[in-house]
C-alpha cells in the first residue's frame, strides 16, 4: 500500500473518531481528559487525542512539543478507543496471534517469523539494549527467553515479548504473545500495527542506547539461553 494511503485511511479514521462517544471511552478505560483531549498511554509514550479534530498526538515533555502519530500508532489507538466491546476485560492467560479464539488457523503468528527478520538480527546484535529498552517501555521481566518481558501495551492491556538469540542450530526469534482476549479490545489486523509500532519502539530504544554501534560485530552479544 502507498503512503498516501495510508495517509487518506488514518484521515478517514480521524473523522470516524469523533462520530463515537468520548465519554464512554473515558468511562471504559479511565482515562485522562479536559476539554479540549483525551490522554493515553501506549508503549512508554503519552499520547492525546483532540476531541474536536480526531488527530492523535504524543510528546515526551509534557506536551510542550507534538508529533503526529503515524498510521499504526494512530490506527491502533482509533481502533482500541471506538471499537473495543463493551465487556472487554483481560483473562491474564497469553497465546499467540494463530491461537486467539474466533481465528482460523493459518500457522502465521504476528510478531514472529521472516515479517519480524530483520528486527530480530537486531536485536540479536544488542540483548542488553533491548532487555533495557523493554524496561524502559514499562516492562518487567516474564516468561521464557534470552529477553522476555511482559510490557503495557497499554495501561490496561498488557503483551508478552519474549527473544531468542541465535544459535548453532536456530537463528534469533521473536514471538510476541497476546492476552487470549485481546480481540475484544482490538480488531485481529489491528495486531499488526500494534506488533509493528512495538518492533520500531524498541528498534528507536535500542538506537539510542550507548551499547549501540553502527557495526553490530563490534559488540560482543553473549551467550544465549537454552530454548
Amino acid at each position: 500500500m502507498k503512503r498516501n494511503n495510508y495517509e487518506h485511511m488514518k484521515n478517514q479514521m480521524r473523522t470516524h473518531f469523533l462520530d463515537y462517544d468520548q465519554t464512554e471511552m473515558i468511562r471504559k478505560f479511565s482515562l485522562k481528559s479536559d476539554e479540549a483531549f483525551l490522554y493515553i498511554r501506549f508503549l512508554g509514550r503519552n499520547y492525546r487525542i483532540s476531541r474536536s479534530h480526531g488527530t492523535v498526538e504524543w510528546s515526551e515533555d509534557g506536551f510542550l512539543t507534538c508529533t503526529e502519530g503515524d498510521y499504526n500508532e494512530s490506527m491502533t489507538i482509533y481502533d482500541v478507543l471506538c471499537c473495543s466491546k463493551e465487556d472487554c476485560c483481560l483473562t491474564g492467560i497469553f497465546m499467540p496471534s494463530n491461537s486467539l479464539k474466533g481465528t482460523v488457523y493459518t500457522g502465521l503468528n504476528i510478531g514472529s517469523g521472516t515479517m519480524f527478520q530483520k528486527m530480530a538480527s537486531v536485536f540479536n546484535s544488542y540483548p542488553d539494549a533491548l532487555a533495557k529498552a523493554c524496561e524502559v517501555l514499562g516492562g518487567i521481566p516474564d516468561g521464557r527467553g534470552d529477553v522476555a518481558y511482559r510490557m503495557p501495551l497499554f495501561d490496561f492491556l498488557p503483551v508478552q515479548f519474549a527473544f531468542w538469540q541465535e544459535d548453532e542450530d536456530f537463528p534469533p526469534e521473536i514471538k510476541i504473545l497476546w492476552d487470549s482476549n485481546v480481540l475484544s479490545f482490538m480488531h485481529y489486523e489491528t495486531l499488526w500495527f500494534a506488533a509493528g509500532h512495538m518492533m520500531r519502539r524498541l528498534e528507536e530504544l535500542i538506537k539510542e542506547s550507548p551499547l549501540y554501534m553502527p557495526d553490530p560485530d563490534a559488540y560482543n552479544p553473549g551467550s544465549s539461553l537454552p530454548r
